[in-house]
């Protein structure tokens, strides 16, 4: 079986079973019932810093069968937009299955994904949701996505892929859109950066996120699989996108001059 090993474990989140179950747990005591939905926007930074906001988010959710996780590609590496080789991805909690027919079938419907392993080798993005997901499903499976390509056409073309997988599979799949918030400035210039971004998701707007990004020039590293989770959202006739957390670095270093946002959503 081909596995792809953590590239990140010990940096950002603990290499240790027993701590990084206790950690994730920790982050999903929140008061809240998890509920059914079409997805999240989950961040991806070391645990210290954006744990509590993801778990905010996954521990409001049913976790079904399978997850569809898109993440960007931070190295360059690799294929524009993949979906990744292996049959499983292995964590310290253990190894995550790959369901190779729910991918392949996105592949089918979305030809512009290739099956590619140098964009995910190296990239973290996608591989710290996946703690939470065995937590909360051991049996959980996954089709790991990569989207580097900055083309709203292609982010159309995956979310709607995806909402055609969804509306096809008996138990519809989450969708997982992997990104932090803006990166690097002040607490103050990158909360008003969020907000604009935020409110187009709060809207469910594909383009009108895709376009703000750009345009007001906000460092939010995931805004390609969030944009392809509202084109998949608004396929599905989703009635809401939630913000369910919010936080940036600075809440751990003390220091708000330069800050990366975290936000925690659901969209449903």
């Amino acid at each position: 079986m081909t596995v792809r090993p953590p590239a990140v474990a010990g940096m950002f989140y603990e290499s240790r079973p027993d701590r990084l179950e206790r950690d994730v747990r920790g982050f999903l005591a929140v008061d809240a019932s998890p509920a059914d939905a079409i997805g999240v926007i989950a961040p991806h930074a070391g645990y210290v810093y954006s744990g509590a906001v993801a778990g905010a988010a996954y521990a409001r959710v049913r976790v079904p069968a399978t997850c569809v996780i898109l993440c960007p590609n931070h190295t360059g590496r690799g294929a524009p937009a993949s979906v990744e080789p292996s049959e499983a991805w292995r964590t310290p909690l253990g190894d995550v299955r790959v369901d190779r027919a729910m991918a392949d079938r996105l592949r089918a419907l979305a030809p512009s994904l290739t099956e590619d392993a140098e964009a995910h080798r190296r990239e973290h993005s996608l591989e710290v949701q996946l703690p939470f997901l065995q937590v909360l499903r051991p049996d959980v499976s996954i089709v790991p996505v990569c989207l580097g390509d900055p083309s709203l056409a292609l982010c159309r073309e995956v979310g709607e892929a995806v909402a055609r997988l969804r509306a096809e599979s008996r138990e519809p799949p989450l969708v997982v859109a992997s990104s932090d918030m803006n990166h690097y400035e002040s607490r103050a210039v990158g909360r008003r950066k969020d907000d604009l971004a935020l409110a187009r998701v709060g809207n469910l707007d594909p383009e009108g996120l895709f376009r703000t990004v750009l345009t007001e020039d906000i460092s939010m590293c995931g805004f390609l699989p969030a944009t392809a989770l509202l084109f998949a959202a608004r396929a599905a006739k989703a009635k809401e996108a939630k913000v369910v957390a919010r936080a940036d670095s600075g809440d751990q270093t003390g220091d708000a001059s330069s800050v990366v946002g975290y936000a925690g959503v659901v969209v449903s």
